[in-house]
């Protein structure tokens, strides 16, 4: 053809990148990789094949991980963790920095071999994924130069475990492992069955570039290899990225075992279409969000939820595009769509788009050619789709998306939410308002203003529900690989003291019971059932209500109803805690006297409580509005928001100690930031909180905002830590009580904050106070706005 014609056709040559140089690297290894532990590559026992999907050819055979690998990952770790933080930022600066020039100078060789072991398309893996690769090494080589500085009161938590998935071999590993070593942790890494190639090319780059030994470790295998490492009594730390069903499994497993968790899983991302959005732009969009690594993306915009008024028009636009996309190899430049990793990925794909078309999906695929051998599906589009059908609300994980319309913004958002899933979104809108008003309204951690999956090293990402918790990325992520080091110096909360006897019985002559405070109002115990308040010598002061299931479930809905609070403004919730602090101030002999009667402290001791109580209230007044996110400017044309947003109910376990400054300790800042409360007092000290309530009635808080059910502690934290409707959990009391909280709360993946049965200083404002309970009250969300024609 000439060149003419080819203008004329716009017809393509296959051009293909020539994998010889990543073929010669695998032969010259005798096409058999071991594991990389402690600064050598093993020789391989049992392996397992890792193929080309787009060929079905083996590649290579890799060593299939046992337990005793990861024991000897794991001491090679322990054994280098030391001196890894010992040399200093400046050192592992330097390291970081070398890593990422050597990925610099293999992008080539590294980038055919993921399209190789992945089957994505070359034009991904070398212009996106590899020098994501090498961005992410840079940026977090200055984190590591700047973390005392930056991060004070922080220490590395030692030996880190992460488990990465298949779609973004490589870029996974270095959104892991640059901020893990960067703040001086080392690694055991497994990579996917699927994908093993890269890694290994990594850690000869490391061991080249000089890496210590046993700083990073490479255990390749399946699934039960990843089990191994979970289960590891070495580890510090786990990370995750996968499937929200293993993700929940590693909650369960973890519970109680006292390492530290963050986990990034599945999505239904929205793709948010208004009326007056630029179509044409749109429909491009969708090409880079749902046919990008053909579908296989966590944050893939899968869901299209288009303006009624332009629905049929954008649909016409997008089916015309889908026609001229180009599925075939990886290898070759020109294709837009490439292989599925393997079979059984395809095998679930068809399946899902049977099962939507059988549900009543208008199903639409273009008549590509697809190549007669490998892992290949076409751009698929399912229009018509109701909001509960399967492939509206089930990850796919394949090229395939769903449409349905919408009316008006308000009803653009419900469906945006309704999904257990909050990883991304995607508005598409000329009105800056509006697709600020909607991104601020989206249960999303990531959100993109006429633009998808923009991801820079400098920009936390990361979502909420079901889709995990934690951030990868800036700040954000460099505090997941990061402990206070105040929790060495806590000691194991001792037992509570028994009240000796019973001094006049249990049944009081008068009743003097207190009732839960629930939506603002004082209500009785739904059982009927009270509890004795005893002195440390068994004298009764009074009964509590004895709170139970369908109380929490009360205070829950009461909560959940006071979602206005989550949008007062900053300034209006300090001036709130500001009247509180005054109003208990007023008071404050009282409380004072309340706390002697119940624990037995001196009139001083007590006093000391109550004023440390009212100056936490102040403080967090005074966070109110200063606790603010930032403005990144990742290297495009646009800037990321990070915005700190309330995290919705949070349900609150009391320390049995400092009764009135354990309480208040707890729920200012949750508060404070926009939260709304279900708090169990301390079980043996009850009243401080019940008689707080009347300070709270005369404070202008809004009802349902704080909630407070009496009871056993432990009993009620189940029921919290089980309940769906409730985002997040702290819990603080003993280490059977974190360990249920932690395993009961798999259910929709909450976040837990607690102190695994460690005693706090409560007294003492640089543990008890401040930036980390702040930090632990909110999400953060990243909203990207790109500017310029």
């Amino acid at each position: 053809m000439s060149v003419a014609e080819y203008f004329d056709t716009m017809n393509y040559a296959p051009a293909l990148e020539d994998d010889k140089p990543a073929r010669q690297w695998i032969a010259a290894h005798g096409a058999r990789f071991g594991h990389f532990i402690g600064g050598s590559f093993t020789t391989p026992d049992q392996t397992f094949a890792t193929m080309n999907p787009a060929t079905g050819e083996m590649l290579a055979e890799v060593a299939q991980g046992s337990a005793a690998d990861i024991d000897a990952a794991v001491a090679a770790a322990r054994k280098a963790q030391k001196g890894w933080e010992a040399i200093g930022p400046a050192a592992r600066t330097r390291h970081l920095y070398a890593l990422a020039r050597a990925v610099q100078r293999n992008a080539r060789l590294l980038a055919v071999m993921e399209t190789l072991d992945n089957g994505k398309p070359i034009r991904e893996s070398r212009d996106i994924d590899i020098p994501l690769v090498a961005r992410h090494f840079y940026h977090h080589a200055g984190w590591a130069k700047l973390r005392d500085s930056e991060f004070p009161g922080q220490r590395p938590m030692g030996v880190v475990g992460q488990v990465i998935p298949w779609n973004f071999p490589l870029l996974m590993l270095a959104w892991k492992v640059a901020p893990a070593l960067a703040m001086g942790n080392t690694v055991v890494l497994k990579p996917a069955e699927f994908t093993p190639l890269t890694a290994m090319a990594f850690a000869e780059i490391a061991k080249a570039t000089g890496l210590p030994d046993g700083v990073l470790n490479i255990v390749n295998g399946d699934g039960a290899t990843g089990a191994a490492l979970v289960a590891h009594e070495g580890i510090d730390k786990l990370a995750f990225t996968g499937s929200t069903e293993v993700g929940r499994q590693i909650r369960e497993q973890t519970a109680g075992s006292g390492k530290s968790l963050t986990l990034e899983l599945g999505g239904k991302s929205p793709f948010i279409v208004f009326e007056d959005a630029d179509l044409d732009a749109a429909v491009e969009g969708v090409v880079d969000s749902i046919w990008f690594n053909q579908g296989q993306v966590c944050c893939a915009g899968s869901r299209i939820l288009v303006q009624e008024g332009v629905a049929d028009d954008f649909l016409t636009r997008l089916r015309a595009r889908m026609d001229k996309l180009r599925v075939g190899n990886g290898l070759d430049k020109t294709v837009d769509m490439a292989a599925i990793v393997a079979p059984v990925q395809l095998d679930r794909i068809r399946a899902m788009v049977a099962e939507g078309v059988a549900d009543g999906a208008v199903l639409y695929q273009p008549a590509c050619d697809l190549p007669g051998q490998g892992c290949f599906y076409p751009p698929t589009l399912l229009s018509g789709v109701e909001p509960a059908s399967t492939v509206a609300t089930e990850e796919i994980f394949g090229p395939v998306v769903v449409s349905t319309t919408f009316r008006t913004p308000g009803e653009a958002v419900e469906l945006a939410n309704h999904s257990r899933y909050g990883l991304a979104a995607s508005v598409w809108s000329e009105s800056v308002n509006l697709a600020l008003e909607i991104a601020a309204k989206l249960s999303a951690g990531v959100v993109w203003v006429n633009g998808v999956n923009m991801l820079d090293a400098a920009v936390g990402f990361g979502g909420m529900r079901e889709s995990g918790f934690g951030r990868e990325g800036g700040r954000e992520g460099c505090f997941a690989y990061l402990t206070p080091t105040h929790w060495d110096k806590a000691k194991p909360r001792p037992a509570a003291p028994q009240p000796q006897g019973t001094e006049g019985g249990l049944i009081a002559p008068v009743d003097r019971t207190a009732k839960l405070f629930i939506g603002g109002k004082q209500v009785r115990p739904d059982g009927g059932y009270v509890r004795p308040v005893l002195t440390p010598k068994g004298k009764l002061i009074a009964h509590v209500g004895d709170g139970n299931r369908k109380d929490i479930r009360n205070a829950v809905e009461a909560a959940q109803k006071a979602a206005g609070w989550s949008g007062t403004s900053s300034h209006s919730r300090a001036q709130i805690l500001y009247y509180i602090a005054e109003n208990l101030s007023a008071r404050a002999g009282e409380f004072a006297t309340r706390i002697s009667e119940m624990t037995g402290a001196g009139a001083k001791p007590a006093q000391a409580e109550v004023d440390a109580a009212i100056d936490r209230l102040f403080s967090y007044g005074a966070w109110a509005d200063k606790y603010e996110g930032a403005v990144h400017e990742p290297p495009l044309r646009g800037i990321a928001l990070a915005m700190n947003e309330p995290l919705g109910v949070v349900g609150v376990i009391c320390p049995p100690e400092a009764p009135l400054l354990g309480f208040i300790s707890l729920v200012a800042p949750l508060i404070a930031m926009g939260n709304r409360v279900v708090a169990v007092p301390s079980t043996p000290h009850p009243l401080s909180a019940t008689d707080f309530y009347s300070v709270l009635e005369t404070s202008d808080l809004p009802g349902g905002v704080v909630n407070i059910v009496t009871g056993d502690a432990e009993t009620l934290a189940d029921t919290l830590a089980a309940h769906n409707d409730v985002e997040a959990l702290w819990a603080f009391g003993s280490a059977g009580l974190a360990k249920r909280a932690e395993r009961l709360s798999a259910g929709n993946l909450k976040r837990v904050f607690t102190d695994r049965g460690r005693a706090l200083d409560w007294f003492d404002d640089s543990v008890a106070e401040g930036r980390e309970f702040l930090r632990h009250a909110c999400e953060v969300k990243n909203i990207w706005v790109p500017y310029g024609e």
